[in-house]
């Protein structure tokens, strides 16, 4: 069930259902571009609007110093980040926070395929709280 305090629960509920039909049909032990590909078709064909490997510039003290690509940002708002592990683990979630703070986005999801059921986990930019 999805929890109606979460700030764009509805929306990171359609997402979550979409990951789980992907899920439900390929299994895990694909590459993650392959759940990348399939989650855009199913969002697409849900009219969840979104783009995908969106580029972001970094910078440091005012430098550029290179750029990051979300799997997802959805209607400017949410970063989806992919995985297709085993197990996830800190590394990951701090990788899909950083996405917020560089996409300037209050919330983000951290999808796992690789698993033999769908895991996923909300994250949420101090920024924002």
């Amino acid at each position: 069930m999805i929890n109606p305090n979460y700030k764009h629960s509805e929306l990171t509920g359609k997402i979550i259902g979409c990951a789980m039909h992907v899920h439900r049909v390929l299994g895990p032990g694909f590459q993650e571009v392959i759940y990348q590909r399939a989650l855009a078709i199913e969002m697409d064909e849900k009219g969840i609007l979104f783009e995908r490997e969106k580029e972001s510039p970094i910078y440091y003290k005012g430098l550029y110093v290179g750029g990051r690509r979300a799997d997802f940002i959805v209607e400017n708002v949410i970063s989806v980040e992919l995985k297709a592990l085993v197990m996830t683990e800190q590394v990951h979630i701090s990788q899909a926070k950083s996405y917020l703070k560089a996409y300037n986005v209050d919330t983000g999801l951290l999808i796992n395929f690789g698993t033999p059921s769908l895991e996923f986990k909300r994250l949420f930019n101090d920024k924002f709280q």
